[in-house]
């Protein structure tokens, strides 16, 4: 079997579809850097698979595949410290996700949050994959045996679920074998709200392109979506207690407070009493001065696109060799034959 010492592993991944944003920068990039460079061992993959839960352009997932890979790296994420890849370059998080659809009960999948908001009203048209996905998730993390997995808010309900999948598994089988993971979830910004809505989150597949910051965007660019931001007439709070019933408020101090590591406490105390009118421009000379190296070394990456598909098929090959035999095991605990030679 394979090893059963639970030393401490991070797996998490970033969906390629659409453009990375601020609220990607911020909420899961930053933390994966500094877990990285804690010395955790770390596991980053651009999950290709969940992205074709709805349709695709071929050409344009490669494309966007390649430019996340490269916002990883644009941020900090160092190759040969981390293992960074795409997720459909190692079979073993297909292959788990299936013993998984096995496992997990239909009525899990059910309450989805995430499969309810997707398909909408119309869910008898939405694919299979869709509603199954989740279990495709828990695969992605339990395949390396990780023990933790750095996420948002928003994502909480599928680590509960992974959990249950890996209890269940243990359970009906009489081991313990897929450890129950721990969320990582912390600071100001695990979860930055649309630039437009300060009560939905900031997404790469809003139709209003002013709902966030693309880490692609220019100077310019940043700094007219921070101008024209959705705020309200009154002035900043000295506290936050005061920027309650005020979301989008709240989500621009968040912001602030994340760009400059710093509570967003000490933020609102330093903007109290001022109009957004003086804090705006603030905040996007601080936005521009973090973003723009990330920008700027992501498209000198994009200029080298063989390079990139080299280093997430290195990462897959490092990434393979460890699910692997987690996989293997699983089969043999599940009871299937594997003598082919």
């Amino acid at each position: 079997m394979a090893n059963q010492a639970r030393e401490t592993r991070v797996f998490s991944g970033i969906q390629p579809s659409g453009g990375l944003t601020l609220g990607n920068y911020l909420g899961a990039l930053k933390r994966f850097v500094a877990l990285q460079d804690s010395g955790t061992e770390s596991i980053y993959c651009i999950v290709d698979l969940h992205a074709i839960t709805v349709w695709q352009e071929p050409s344009e997932l490669r494309l966007a595949t390649r430019q996340a890979a490269a916002g990883f790296i644009a941020a900090g994420i160092d190759p040969d410290r981390s293992i960074l890849f795409n997720q459909s370059q190692v079979h073993s998080h297909a292959e788990l996700a299936w013993l998984f659809n096995c496992v997990a009960r239909m009525g899990w999948l059910g309450r989805m949050t995430q499969f309810k908001d997707k398909a909408g009203k119309n869910r008898e048209n939405a694919s299979v994959g869709l509603f199954a996905y989740p279990a495709l998730m828990a695969a992605d993390i339990l395949v390396y045996h990780a023990t933790h997995v750095p996420v948002g808010e928003d994502q909480k309900q599928h680590l509960e679920l992974t959990r249950e999948i890996a209890g269940k598994f243990n359970h009906d089988y009489g081991v313990d074998f897929f450890p129950i993971i721990e969320p990582v979830i912390e600071g100001a910004a695990t979860r930055i709200m649309s630039l437009r809505d300060g009560k939905v989150k900031m997404s790469k597949s809003d139709r209003s392109d002013m709902s966030r910051i693309n880490l692609t965007d220019d100077a310019d660019a940043i700094a007219k979506k921070i101008r024209r931001a959705r705020t309200d007439a009154q002035p900043l709070p000295g506290t936050l207690d005061g920027l309650d019933g005020r979301p989008e408020a709240r989500n621009l101090i968040n912001i602030y407070a994340a760009l400059d590591e710093r509570e967003p406490q000490g933020v609102a105390a330093e903007f109290a009493g001022r109009l957004f009118s003086e804090f705006k421009p603030r905040l996007a000379d601080l936005a521009v001065a973090k973003l723009e190296p990330v920008t700027s070394e992501m498209n000198r990456l994009m200029e080298d696109q063989a390079e990139i598909d080299r280093i997430l098929g290195d990462g897959a090959g490092k990434a393979a060799e460890l699910a692997e035999p987690i996989l293997a095991d699983a089969y043999d605990i599940a009871g299937m034959i594997r003598s082919r030679r």
